[in-house]
């Protein structure tokens, strides 16, 4: 993960006030032992359970602030959250075609937060659902090399409150837009996968974009 803030400090506005810090590395771990399919000729069902382990860079920084005192903060350039989530997802994909060259996909998703490292705080549940397009489209005659492009998005909402002195009465949220280009190679079973998205919407949260790629082969 890269990690990069510059933003300006609310607090610090008429002093002209900011803040900027980065970081790179590892960000926290999602293995999932639990994942479970069904395929039709024009349907694909999924249902699977995975967790996140927090071994991304997570710290805390004691700061004193006027008539407050000494308070605990989490450090701008973490990579990690810091706490153990509980993920379960429910997954259909829909191909109007027998060739499934064409999919509509939808996912949702259903996370349970536990304690933050060394600060008060225990993140609320979350509730998220992604969709997606997504159209085959072959680069050689043999179908052995594919074009996959397509629209995304995802929502994103807290359905329970946080817990703890550092909690807030806020449910947060937010919902993005973008999409997705890879490419597929049949006979190695590989797929290289591009996405980028863009928060149009956003509570309680950084607003901004993001971009990832995914590369999954097949043994």
């Amino acid at each position: 993960m890269n990690a990069n803030l510059n933003a300006e400090v609310e607090a610090l506005r008429g002093r002209g006030g900011s803040v900027s810090a980065g970081s790179f590395g590892v960000g926290d771990l999602f293995v999932q032992p639990i994942w479970l399919a069904k395929s039709l000729p024009h349907w694909d069902f999924a249902v699977s359970y995975g967790f996140y382990a927090p071994v991304g860079k997570y710290n805390t920084n004691t700061v004193s602030l006027p008539v407050v005192g000494p308070v605990t903060v989490e450090s701008s350039d973490n990579l990690g959250y810091g706490f153990w989530t509980h993920q379960f997802q429910g997954a259909v994909a829909w191909y109007p075609m027998a060739n499934k060259g064409t999919a509509v996909i939808a996912a949702l998703t259903y996370e349970t937060n536990g304690k933050k490292e060394d600060f008060d705080l225990t993140p609320g549940d979350n509730l998220t659902l992604n969709w997606g397009i997504s159209q085959f489209l072959p680069l050689k005659k043999d179908m052995s090399l594919l074009l996959e492009v397509g629209p995304a998005g995802y929502d994103t909402w807290q359905i329970t409150h946080d817990s703890g002195s550092a909690a807030t009465n806020t449910l947060d949220q937010v919902h993005a837009v973008g999409g997705q280009l890879g490419l597929t190679y049949l006979p190695w079973v590989l797929s290289v996968n591009l996405h980028g998205f863009y928060d149009y919407l956003a509570e309680d949260r950084f607003q901004g974009g993001s971009f990832g790629i995914t590369i999954a082969k097949k043994f």
